[in-house]
């Protein structure tokens, strides 16, 4: 069984179920830095081909201040441990987690705000006029006018999964590509969206779960974040995540938000890919 730093077992292999501190970590539970030597057995290349980020995020310069949650040193605007939000102060869904976003199963929503009609058509809006809604809430300006539709598609990548493992690493020789992996999509709506896998043990649901299976050994349980801007398009945000993202095959910084457009590839874990597709209804 697991010990951590502290001494506690536990039935996470990653974090501990007593006191939430990382599994292998030394006792300060120094954080990794993104773009250093992965902690993760599956570290994917860290490549830099020039992605351009936007806008450092609020709270960058306040790095290594103790989470008021869990304790774990900070490394973003959120908290990679429990997903505490230091710039609201909210915490990601510890003590009543909000269902988290259904991969798209065909079915059809009933009629309402945001629901997509049988033709594909989005819900009446609150005046009455059909329109879709907008992903941060707020309906699209002009009479009938609709907003994109923003959606994750997530895979397994081989040609992905190849390169990081020719980086080579401690347990790279162990990291099997999985058998099967069916295709998931992820509506994007409301304001974040929370990338990685959940953890019973602390309550963490995000909203788009990569637990499994089959579980990317390389995706952190907090591992990115999408977030919706005014205008209607989103960006991805690493918090500080141990093996980093990447878009379009090069590493964002930790903490910044960079813009997506249709058909960005966003790299994480092993071999995961989400594709960001838009659409118009």
């Amino acid at each position: 069984m697991p010990t951590c730093p502290a001494g506690h077992d536990s039935t996470d292999p990653d974090f501990c179920d007593v006191c939430g501190m990382r599994i292998g970590a030394p006792a300060t539970g120094a954080a990794p830095t993104p773009g250093t030597a992965p902690a993760d057995p599956a570290a994917p290349a860290q490549a830099d081909s020039g992605a351009a980020p936007a806008s450092a995020t609020a709270g960058a310069d306040s790095a290594g201040e103790p989470c008021p949650q869990c304790g774990s040193p900070r490394s973003g605007q959120f908290c990679e441990t429990c997903g505490y939000d230091f710039v609201s102060g909210k915490a990601m869904s510890l003590s009543a987690p909000s269902a988290p976003a259904k991969p798209d199963s065909g079915a059809t929503p009933a009629p309402g705000r945001g629901a997509v009609g049988p033709d594909g058509d989005g819900g009446t809006g609150p005046d009455g006029d059909a329109g879709a809604v907008a992903g941060d809430g707020s309906a699209p300006s002009g009479p009938g006018s609709r907003a994109p539709v923003w959606t994750a598609v997530v895979t397994a990548d081989r040609a992905y999964y190849d390169r990081v493992i020719a980086e080579g690493g401690p347990d790279a020789a162990s990291i099997e590509f999985p058998g099967y992996c069916p295709e998931r999509r992820f509506r994007l709506s409301g304001r974040e969206m929370h990338v990685g896998r959940r953890s019973v043990s602390r309550g963490l649901e995000p909203e788009i779960d990569l637990t499994g299976p089959p579980t990317d050994p390389g995706v952190s349980h907090l591992h990115a974040v999408l977030m919706a801007e005014p205008d209607g398009t989103w960006v991805v945000l690493d918090p500080g995540s141990a093996n980093g993202t990447m878009v379009n095959e090069g590493e964002i910084p930790g903490g910044v938000k960079v813009p997506l457009h249709d058909g960005d590839r966003i790299c994480i874990g092993a071999w995961t890919v989400l594709t960001i597709r838009t659409s118009t209804p």
